[in-house]
């Protein structure tokens, strides 16, 4: 079991560390110093000067990799990569390009994050599995044909129409709701009850198809009907 855990932690950080690289990669890829820059300070008339000295106070002065002209450990350590990376796998963000301190702003807004994505998993995975076993008990019946058939209506509706009629139903006509927006306190429900239940039946419709057909799989295995 030690051994086990282990491995998973281990493929785990190997993980983070490809996934680090591959972003870096793509980011650079698709960015590079100069355009970050003009794009910051504001047009593309921009001196190269005033580009070199804005690239110098943040860091990407530097190479991405290798630094050639360094010495030691210098070559892999002095670089806009292992400055801007690696300290992420230690949880260390440090600062944007506009001076803001990453990890607070990370927890100013991972509260509202949190109070809207938990809800929105485990009330799902629970309305989508208990609709799933209702179908599989009254399976072959019409509650059984009518429930699939809903369940691709729903599937073929974009999430955006959820959103769009959600707000204008419930948040302008009924004024149950308000539109947007997020207070600190128990008076924050107001602001998640719309989005929670819009998260809800957006993916209802192809998660209780899912579990449906996984249930009626499982029901025909040998060892449920011995215990029958």
């Amino acid at each position: 079991m030690f051994s086990y855990m282990l491995r998973r932690i281990l493929y785990g950080v190997l993980i983070l560390i490809g996934v680090n690289l591959l972003t870096f990669v793509l980011f650079f890829a698709v960015n590079t110093p100069d355009d970050m820059a003009r794009l910051s300070i504001g047009g593309q008339r921009v001196s190269q000067t005033a580009i070199e000295n804005w690239k110098a106070e943040r860091g990407y002065n530097k190479p991405l990799f290798y630094n050639a002209q360094a010495e030691g450990s210098k070559t892999f350590t002095d670089t806009i990569f292992y400055e801007r990376s690696v300290p992420l796998l230690r949880l260390d963000f440090g600062l944007s390009d506009q001076g803001q301190d990453i990890a607070y702003q990370i927890k100013q807004r991972m509260g509202p994050s949190l109070a809207l994505a938990l809800p929105t998993f485990f009330l799902g995975l629970w309305v989508c599995i208990s609709f799933a076993l209702l179908l599989v008990f009254f399976r072959g019946t019409r509650l059984d044909f009518s429930a699939v058939v809903l369940c691709v209506v729903l599937m073929s509706i974009s999430g955006l129409f959820y959103i769009i009629a959600g707000q204008w139903l419930f948040a302008r006509v009924l004024r149950w709701v308000p539109f947007s927006g997020w207070v600190e306190g128990m008076d924050n429900w107001r602001f998640l009850v719309l989005p929670v239940l819009v998260g809800i039946l957006s993916r209802i419709g192809a998660e209780s198809r899912f579990y449906r057909s996984l249930f009626l799989e499982e029901a025909s295995r040998d060892y449920v009907r011995t215990a029958r």
